[in-house]
C-alpha cells in the first residue's frame, strides 16, 4: 500500500503529511517538521489516516498482519515443542533407558472403568506382602517415553474377551518413582479415550503374547503388567484406522508420533499384530 502524499494526524504532533514511504517505516511532514516512524505500528498506536477508505484498507493489512502473527507463534511453538521431543528422545536413547517392554497395561475393575475414564487417576496397587507390604507396587520400567494401556473384562466374560478401553502417555516429567498414593502420572495431552462400539474391535489378546506361551491367554495376578513397544504402536495405529471423526483422527495421530518419537520407533515399519489370538 502506497502512502505517500496521505494527510495523517498524530496524537501529539497535529496534522501531517506522508512524504515518503519504505518497507519499514514511513515520514511525515509536520508543516516542514519531518519525522520518521515505524510502520504499520504507528498507525495502531498513535497516528491516523484522515481518508476513511485509506484507513479502512489499512485496518485490513493490520488483521491479515495478526493472523500471519499467530501463524508463525504457532509455528515457534511447534518447533519448540519439536525440538523439546526430539532432544528428551536422544537423551533417553543416550543414557540406555528404553527398555523393549517400557509400556505398562492395566486391568481395571469393569465397575469402576468409567471413574478412571474421567478422572484418568489409575494405582499399580499395592504390595501384598512382605516388609514392604501396603506400600505401592513399583514400576522400575516407567519412563517419560511410557503409556499406559487400559482394559477390561467383565466377570461373566472370559480372558479372551478382554478389551482395550483407552491409552495415556506417562507425564513428561516422571522421574520414575511413583508416589506414595502409587498414582501413575500421566501426560495432560495425550490420552485417548475408545467408544464402547471401537473398544469392542480392540480386544487385547489381539497384541499381547507371553513369548514362552504364546497360545496362552491368562492374566494370572496383579492389576498391570509390562508390554512391549512395539505392541502399543500397533494398537495406536489400529485406533487410527477406527477413528471417524476427523478431531480424534488428529490427537491419535499426534498421539502415536509422540509415542514413536519418545520410544525411537520407526512409525512406517510396524510389524503386523501376532498376539496370542493370532496365533
Amino acid at each position: 500500500m502506497n502512502l505517500i502524499n496521505e494527510e495523517i494526524t498524530h496524537n501529539v504532533f497535529g496534522e501531517g503529511n506522508i512524504v515518503e514511504h519504505e518497507e519499514s517505516f514511513i515520514t511525515v511532514d509536520f508543516n516542514k517538521d519531518l519525522k520518521r516512524f515505524v510502520y504499520p505500528d504507528a498507525f495502531e498506536n498513535f497516528i491516523k489516516l484522515n481518508d476513511r477508505s485509506m484507513a479502512e484498507s489499512l485496518e485490513k493489512v493490520f488483521v491479515e498482519r495478526k493472523a500471519e502473527e499467530k501463524i508463525l507463534e504457532k509455528k515457534r511453538k511447534e518447533e519448540k515443542a519439536a525440538q523439546r521431543l526430539e532432544q528428551q528422545r536422544r537423551e533417553i536413547l543416550k543414557n540406555h533407558k528404553i527398555h523393549e517392554s517400557s509400556q505398562i497395561v492395566f486391568w481395571l475393575d469393569s465397575e469402576k472403568q468409567s471413574d478412571i475414564l474421567n478422572s484418568w487417576e489409575i494405582t499399580t496397587g499395592n504390595i501384598q506382602s512382605g516388609k514392604n507390604k501396603g506400600l505401592p507396587n513399583p514400576v522400575t520400567r516407567l519412563r517419560p517415553n511410557s503409556a499406559g494401556i487400559l482394559t477390561v473384562r467383565t466377570s461373566d466374560q472370559t480372558e479372551t474377551e478382554r478389551i482395550i478401553l483407552g491409552l495415556f502417555m506417562v507425564d513428561d516429567t516422571f522421574t520414575g518413582t511413583i508416589g506414595e498414593d502409587g498414582l501413575v502420572p500421566y501426560h495432560p495431552e495425550y490420552r485417548i479415550t475408545l467408544t464402547e462400539e471401537e473398544s469392542q474391535k480392540m480386544l487385547f489378546w489381539n497384541y499381547y503374547k507371553n513369548k514362552n506361551y504364546p497360545d496362552r491367554t491368562s492374566w494370572n495376578s496383579g492389576t498391570f503388567r509390562y508390554f512391549d513397544n512395539i505392541w502399543t504402536a500397533q494398537i495406536l495405529r489400529d485406533i487410527i484406522a477406527l477413528k471417524t471423526d476427523e478431531e480424534e483422527i488428529k490427537e491419535a495421530q499426534n498421539f502415536m508420533d509422540y509415542f514413536c518419537r519418545m520410544n525411537a520407533i520407526d512409525m512406517t515399519n510396524i510389524p503386523e499384530v501376532e498376539g496370542a489370538l493370532n496365533s
